[in-house]
């Protein structure tokens, strides 16, 4: 069963950071696009952030910009978004998609697996 793996979510405070990861032993993920997004309870899912197969890299979230980063390293097959800054409306889980056709896309539905996802929090 091919698996994606995020990791890295917790608890934080207002003003602090969080990494989280992305992996998986199945997909190349340099051969695809990373999507990564959330989705708060009550809400719909929101794109973040993604980065394309080349390396492109776009934010998706006004309410991201300047604050989140996104990465990849290929040696370690891992994706990752650095969250700096973060408020409590940042509470949320957080997952990650590949995308095959490895252009990035806001719209969740054109990715083609998902992990399960890593609860990040927000509170003081």
């Amino acid at each position: 069963q091919w698996e994606v793996v995020e990791s890295g979510g917790g608890l934080a405070q207002p003003g602090g950071a969080l990494r989280l990861s992305c992996t998986s032993r199945e997909f190349r993920f340099d051969l695809y696009a990373i999507g990564g997004f959330r989705q708060a309870p009550g809400k719909e899912r929101e794109g973040v952030s993604c980065i394309s197969r080349s390396d492109g890299t776009i934010d998706y979230a006004d309410s991201a910009k300047g604050r989140f980063t996104i990465s990849r390293d290929n040696d370690k097959n891992t994706v990752y978004l650095q969250m700096d800054n973060l408020k409590p409306e940042d509470t949320a889980v957080y997952y990650c998609a590949p995308r095959a056709l490895g252009l990035c896309s806001p719209t969740g539905e054109v990715y083609d697996y998902w992990g399960q996802g890593t609860q990040v929090t927000v509170s003081s």
